[in-house]
């Protein structure tokens, strides 16, 4: 709750007013995991998308809600809006970020990895191909091939005609099935790629990752200025391999991980000496990880402190 009684971002909550709900907040509060899953899957980032979640409630209230003939389509299109916003703004700040930027993960629900579709919208891998996207394409993307909204109600959300959303919806989709991955792996299969490459990197087994390892993958780490990670993408076996043993041995330090969910899939809590360092999430095809991206700027580590509800419909 704010200090006017509003719910917030983080709370989803009601107002007070002697217990009783009314119509408008009801509709908030049905809709909220759907509009944060809405916002993070534009943004890549808590913090921005309960700012959005924030942004809708206070646009929301000034409605006429009596008048709304479909809360949830109109509630989405006030998020889409200040989402759209929002990322604008965001794309020219993450231009100066300092090394590789890697969206936020998110310790996700169960409820979440069980749905394949939405683990899939909002995999770390998936989400770095939204990131290539300008932001009325990722717009556009999001709402038409994950949240299944009409090509009418995306062109009000973003200002443009049916016509152009079409367009620019074939032509992102052609984009994301470019790159996204080849396959859906079950989660039984990241997590037996993901217990071969831990303890590989636990042992310090240079072949043991290697075998675990695609020829072609690729590590990216995000330290945003604030921890040391590679200042570019490593890419090749070899070269990765030779990267994680190598700088494990300089450091002198002891590596553990911990098995998670996040953002709906199979990850690993890194723990250096004992203390979180960060998170690795993977894209894997062949049942080999092709993808690895290191999230260790404390400031992105805040969604793991408790899981976060998501939501398709």
């Amino acid at each position: 709750m704010n200090e006017r009684g509003e719910p917030t971002a983080a709370t989803g909550g009601a107002p007070a007013g002697g217990g009783r709900v009314d119509a408008a907040t009801e509709a908030f509060v049905t809709h909220r995991n759907l509009l944060f899953t809405v916002a993070y899957e534009m943004l890549g980032s808590v913090a921005d998308a309960e700012d959005v979640l924030q942004e809708t409630w206070l646009g929301w209230m000034k409605v006429e809600v009596e008048q709304v003939l479909d809360p949830r389509a109109y509630l989405v299109r006030i998020a889409t809006r200040r989402a759209l916003d929002r990322l604008r703004s965001v794309k020219r700040r993450r231009e100066e970020y300092v090394g590789p930027w890697l969206p936020e993960p998110l310790l996700t629900t169960p409820d979440v990895a069980e749905n394949a579709e939405l683990a899939e919208s909002v995999s770390m891998a998936l989400m770095l191909v939204l990131e290539t996207l300008s932001p009325t394409e990722r717009a556009v993307f999001v709402l038409r091939e994950v949240f299944d909204v009409g090509y009418e109600e995306i062109a009000a959300a973003v200002g443009k005609s049916p016509a152009a959303v079409r367009q620019i919806a074939h032509r992102a989709r052609r984009h994301v099935d470019a790159r996204r991955p080849r396959e859906v792996v079950p989660p039984g299969v990241a997590r037996a790629a993901l217990e071969s490459f831990q303890r590989a990197f636990e042992t310090g087994d240079l072949q043991g990752l290697l075998d675990v390892l695609a020829p072609e993958v690729v590590l990216i780490s995000d330290g945003g200025g604030i921890k040391q990670a590679a200042p570019r993408p490593i890419v090749g076996a070899g070269k990765v391999a030779r990267f994680i043993v190598g700088g494990i041995g300089k450091a002198q330090v002891t590596l553990s991980g911990e098995p998670t969910v996040v953002n709906g899939n199979p990850a690993l809590v890194l723990r250096v000496n004992g203390e979180v360092d960060g998170v690795v999430a993977v894209r894997i095809e062949d049942a080999r990880i092709t993808g690895l991206y290191y999230v260790r700027n404390p400031r992105k580590l805040t969604g793991l402190a408790s899981e976060v509800p998501l939501a398709l419909r």
